[in-house]
């Protein structure tokens, strides 16, 4: 195998319908609710250019079309922003810096998180590639770096496909691909066994696969070539176990914290976590805490 030296590609799934936070998700993406004052789906690409990643690859589908605003130019605002001298918010309407693509690709059904990535090939390509969820978002401790710039770090040395694991409560492991194998280094497990959404009973262990992901292009023939998985899905995860045998899989426990933005309890805690942080209102928004005395 070729050894690869970067990783200069992302896609981002964002085709989903977001039923769990109905009604706010009627008529905007999921991905464009804010947590303070970013969308979530820009807390990923910022993690990705972060770690390198130039080209984003946005797997859309219908009633997504903000997304694509979001990460073009407002030439209106802007003008009106830089003619009022309002040079703070003209830098942070400015989502996009100049070394940066974008790319939009359509999923015209919903199939499944594998076939969302499949639709992707096109503009990968032959070359490995991050996949982001939305969904999860994912900050480095302590100011350190962000997870897929850990993960960018570990692929090169191991140059196969990558996961980022975390254990989850025995209760929670029906809501994740869980992975078992053997520890091959610091963080770092050599896969054996990935089972999708298992029983409590039957997982392999309480290591869940969190979304991040980087993938070799291999992966792309293992969905294709793979039955429909769980719930009648093309699942990224079956795609992803054809490679252990093969080329191999590695997990990587990663350093940060994840929030399960798919969930309104997640995406709360993100919320008042992210908030406390911010610049600008966290010194206020602590204060207004404490005085709640809960």
């Amino acid at each position: 195998m070729n050894k690869f030296t970067e990783i200069r590609k992302a896609v981002f799934p964002v085709a989903g319908l977001g039923t769990r936070f109905l009604p706010a998700t009627k008529a905007q993406p999921k991905e464009m609710l804010p947590v303070v004052d970013k969308p979530l789906i820009q807390y990923a690409v910022e993690e990705a250019y972060a770690a390198g990643i130039r080209h984003m690859i946005f797997v859309t589908g219908r009633n997504k079309r903000a997304i694509e605003d979001h990460f073009d130019t407002a030439y209106e605002l802007e003008n009106e922003l830089e003619s009022n001298g309002k040079h703070d918010l003209l830098r942070l309407v400015r989502s996009v810096p100049d070394d940066m693509d974008c790319s939009y690709v359509r999923q015209p059904r919903a199939l499944g998180l594998g076939h969302a990535v499949l639709c992707a090939q096109p503009l990968v390509g032959n070359e490995p590639f991050a996949v982001l969820l939305a969904d999860d978002l994912m900050c480095g401790l302590d100011d350190g770096p962000g997870v897929m710039t850990q993960m960018v770090n570990v692929f090169r040395e191991t140059q196969t496909s990558l996961l980022a694991v975390q254990e989850v409560p025995v209760d929670h492991v029906q809501r994740y691909g869980i992975v078992a194998g053997k520890s091959v280094g610091d963080r770092l497990m050599r896969v054996d066994t990935m089972v999708e959404k298992p029983s409590p009973k039957e997982a392999p262990s309480r290591m869940g696969v969190s979304g991040r992901y980087i993938l070799t292009p291999t992966v792309f023939d293992r969905i294709r070539n793979n039955p429909r998985g769980a719930g009648g899905e093309i699942q990224l995860t079956d795609g992803i176990a054809a490679l252990i045998g093969t080329e191999g899989v590695n997990a990587y426990s990663y350093d940060g914290k994840r929030y399960d933005c798919g969930s309104k309890l997640g995406f709360l805690e993100a919320t008042v976590d992210l908030a406390l942080k911010h610049g600008e209102v966290g010194p206020r928004f602590r204060e207004f805490l404490t005085k709640l005395k809960l």
